[in-house]
């Protein structure tokens, strides 16, 4: 008998229930709706370019490989973009691609096909 009324009195406090004014009126907690300045789920592109790789809302690598042809022979040689190494043609042994810092510089007259 008394474990009955225990549960019908916690289910009791469970329900939400109107709050008092001071004048005796009851009313009810209205829920306030925040609204953001930024879209968070349909970002802008530029806003998307300048975000690390990892922070973007589909992360990503920026790298990629291309396909260069050589400017003598009009060989296909596969290049990754931030190679770390010369990258000379298999065919003339012309210099296609030299490091930097990031992505490589492809030398002048050499044309590239993103894969």
């Amino acid at each position: 008998l008394q474990l009955a009324s225990l549960k019908s009195v916690a289910r009791f406090r469970q329900v939400p229930r109107p709050s008092q004014d001071t004048d005796g009126k009851f009313f009810f907690k209205q829920s306030v709706k925040m609204v953001l300045a930024v879209d968070l789920l349909n970002p802008s592109a530029a806003a998307e370019a300048k975000k690390h790789k990892l922070k973007t809302l589909v992360p990503q690598p920026r790298s990629f490989f291309m396909d260069v042809k050589c400017p003598g022979c009009f060989t296909i040689t596969t290049v990754f973009s931030h190679a770390q190494t010369v990258v000379i043609c298999q065919g003339c042994t012309t210099v296609l691609c030299q490091p930097t810092g990031g992505k490589a510089r492809l030398t002048e007259g050499c044309s590239f096909r993103r894969k």
